[in-house]
């Protein structure tokens, strides 16, 4: 029984290694002018960090690519609200155009007058054409 306790120590002990071990592979520590950087490998986060007192204090750097995210959002909303709004404008304009066409029955009646007057119109040119005496040719 005291083989088994010391054997589920070891193992215990050898897993806190392999977790320890990989948190301290999990962030990257770099010089930098004013101290230093620590980067999570895994998530990307910066933080910047200082010595003071013999201790290494960290805090959290601006994410440039959080803030940039944030604008990629707020401008695909701004497009999308773009784009609804153009499709509603679109789609009232036709309407107005359609409602401002004339009807089939409007346009033949139209057609009719305009046939009427050219009729008429080039029965008064031939009229005056007949009236009008032959040009002389010498």
């Amino acid at each position: 029984m005291y083989a088994k306790g010391l054997i589920a120590s070891a193992a215990l002990v050898l897993a806190t290694g392999a977790v320890h071990a990989e948190q301290a592979e999990r962030y990257r520590l770099e010089k930098s002018a004013d101290g230093f950087v620590r980067m999570d490998t895994q998530t990307g986060a910066m933080s910047i960090c200082e010595q003071k007192d013999a201790q290494l204090v960290c805090r959290v750097a601006a994410d440039e690519r959080s803030a940039f995210q944030d604008e990629i959002e707020r401008l695909q909303g701004q497009v999308k609200a773009l784009d609804q709004r153009v499709t509603k404008l679109e789609n009232s304009l036709s309407a107005k155009l359609e409602s401002s066409l004339p009807s089939e029955e409007d346009f033949n009646r139209t057609m009719g007058y305009m046939e009427r007057f050219f009729r008429s119109f080039m029965g008064m040119v031939k009229e005056m054409q007949k009236d009008e005496p032959a040009p002389q040719k010498t």
